[in-house]
């Protein structure tokens, strides 16, 4: 058994989700996890959202330099932490899980398009996350118009730019990741 696998048994036994493996060339080994996530149940409301706390990083840490040592893994620097604001998404539980908030994703190839508004050759969409069906499709839905700066005084008459969608595969993305959206506004400004 290869060290990643151990490496992630080890995580999910502590009651953790692996979300990303790194090694550096410079002796860097990255553990990033998060806590384990379940869609709602039919009818129920999503739960609060809890988040990976120091002393759960450092749990995982004092057990993975166990671990790495009895695997003989060569390391210099051991670091557990959490995804952050700029979560990866890989898995389809992590679409589920994050569907109605705004990511970036960027496709393995340019979407190849003539006659829309959408560049032929555009790889790298940010945008709203949506479910387009059952069978694995997501859409991303998005405006080209620029963000409003804050104190910009904005005309009633201005038009505002369509809403434009995507739909994709997960098997047809490069990377997917949460935007990284940043108020300083405090907790209850949500959308002010």
């Amino acid at each position: 058994m290869a060290w990643q696998e151990t490496v992630a048994q080890t995580v999910a036994g502590l009651g953790f989700d692996l979300v990303d493996l790194e090694r550096s060339a410079g002796g860097l080994l990255r553990v990033t996890i998060d806590l384990p996530w379940e869609p709602p149940a039919e009818g129920q409301a999503a739960s609060v959202e809890q988040f990976v706390t120091v002393e759960d990083c450092e749990t995982v840490t004092r057990q993975l330099q166990y671990l790495l040592e009895v695997e003989n893994v060569d390391y210099r620097r051991l670091e557990v932490g959490s995804p952050g604001i700029d979560r990866p998404l890989r898995h389809q539980n992590d679409f589920l899980r994050f569907t109605g908030q705004v990511i970036d994703i960027t496709l393995k190839a340019p979407i190849g398009a003539t006659g829309t508004e959408v560049a032929a050759n555009r790889k790298k969409f940010r945008g709203t996350l949506e479910r387009a069906d059952e069978e694995g499709q997501w859409r991303i839905v998005w405006s080209d118009e620029p963000p409003v700066k804050p104190g910009q005084r904005v005309s009633k008459k201005r038009v505002q730019a369509p809403l434009q969608a995507l739909t994709f595969r997960l098997d047809e993305l490069q990377q997917a990741r949460l935007a990284p959206l940043v108020s300083f506004k405090g907790r209850g400004a949500a959308g002010a």
